[in-house]
């Protein structure tokens, strides 16, 4: 598995960056290659992507979700291998830092060469990048969902093997309920 590791920082309260980004619905309007999410219920969202040509369909499932400070998941279904956390700091009653660390498995000879690139890794920069402008061009949310959805001792993982370290307040070792 590969990592990628971005943050941001966010000239917007805590509360509302978090509210923002739990409206899944509307990913498509800041990320690169996701053509839609649909969310089934609190803890399962479906995805439809198309990136460099090849669309592909899978499911996620949020296995750890706490308003304000983070949201982990995990690929349930379909031909994508991906967990991963996004934290949201505040920094100031003004300012937030959300950081992104996932873990991905790339598919295919194309996948597995972007991933050596990076491209990746400024495909989620650019990502995070054009969140912070949705979300400061709005000053607030649109909507949010402050539900608390806490790990079972089924989604307990082993840690990820690739390193630990901060990143923000996310790192690989927050993981492992992924």
């Amino acid at each position: 598995m590969s990592m990628v590791k971005e943050s941001v920082d966010i000239d917007v309260p805590v509360g509302s960056v978090y509210n923002q980004w739990t409206q899944f619905e509307e990913f498509p309007r800041f990320m690169e290659g996701v053509e839609e999410v649909r969310q089934i219920d609190d803890r399962h969202c479906h995805w439809r992507t198309k990136v460099a040509g090849a669309e592909r369909e899978f499911d996620t499932e949020i296995v750890d979700q706490l308003p304000d400070e983070r949201i982990s998941w995990r690929s349930v279904s379909g031909d994508v291998e991906q967990k991963g956390v996004v934290t949201f700091q505040r920094l100031d009653d003004a300012h937030t830092r959300v950081s992104l660390a996932m873990d991905f498995e790339p598919q295919g000879v194309a996948e597995k060469a972007g991933d050596a690139l990076g491209v990746l890794d400024r495909r989620v920069k650019g990502d995070l990048k054009r969140f912070k402008g949705f979300i400061e061009e709005r000053g607030q949310e649109s909507r949010g969902w402050r539900g608390r959805i806490a790990p079972t001792d089924a989604d307990a993982a082993p840690s990820t093997s690739t390193g630990s370290g901060p990143l923000g307040s996310a790192s690989p070792d927050d993981l492992r309920h992924s």
